[in-house]
């Protein structure tokens, strides 16, 4: 479980293929030094809960199946590709986000970004099926970040979403490299899709 407070930038090293997986090495700068402490760690990387194979101070390795490959945005990056890093959340710490499980729901295409004074707004369009989980003030997990909707559009064909990114945002994470059409991860609140099936299961 992760908060989608994001706690250090990486980027890809070395993506080596494998039979039915990849590994996945992600260089660490002097600020996440030994950011990995054991084998087995789970880590989110753009959000996508992912384990630790092997470590050192400077690097960690991923086993990456195709899958996860496909159905996220870890199957773009490119060695010197930036990367959001959460470690899981330990029992006791604050809630400062919300609750992330790192299984991402699909991906969201960025359609544009909108620059003022005390920040950037993003806007974002979501599959038409996951539009149902979204609400205005809401949180959604974008790339691994804890973000709070602004607005919601319902669109014939797809879901549009207005997030705000304050400076603080902006510098302490990935999204500073963030063009249109960058494919985005996302994961909805859990808590919706929670209710919707119990729900089913009890009118059925």
């Amino acid at each position: 479980m992760f908060t989608g407070l994001v706690e250090s930038v990486g980027k890809i090293g070395k993506i080596q293929s494998r039979d039915g997986f990849v590994i996945l090495t992600v260089e660490l700068d002097d600020s996440a030094a030994g950011y990995a402490s054991t084998l087995g760690e789970s880590i989110a990387v753009n959000g996508c809960c992912l384990t630790v194979t092997a470590f050192d101070s400077k690097s960690m390795n991923f086993d990456v199946s195709y899958e996860s490959l496909a159905k996220t945005n870890l199957g773009l990056l490119q060695p010197g590709s930036p990367v959001n890093l959460e470690r899981a959340l330990s029992m006791g710490a604050r809630l400062g986000g919300h609750m992330v499980s790192g299984h991402v729901d699909a991906t969201g295409t960025l359609e544009r970004l909108e620059k003022r004074e005390g920040g950037w707004d993003l806007f974002v369009l979501l599959p038409k099926d996951l539009g149902k989980y979204v609400i205005a003030k809401g949180s959604i997990t974008l790339d691994g970040t804890s973000l709070t909707v602004n607005s919601v559009e319902d669109l014939p064909d797809a879901c549009r979403l207005r997030m705000t990114l304050i400076p603080s945002t902006i510098e302490l994470t990935s999204f500073s490299h963030l063009k249109s059409g960058w494919k985005l991860n996302v994961e909805v609140d859990l808590v919706g899709k929670y209710i919707e099936r119990m729900l089913a299961h009890r009118l059925s």
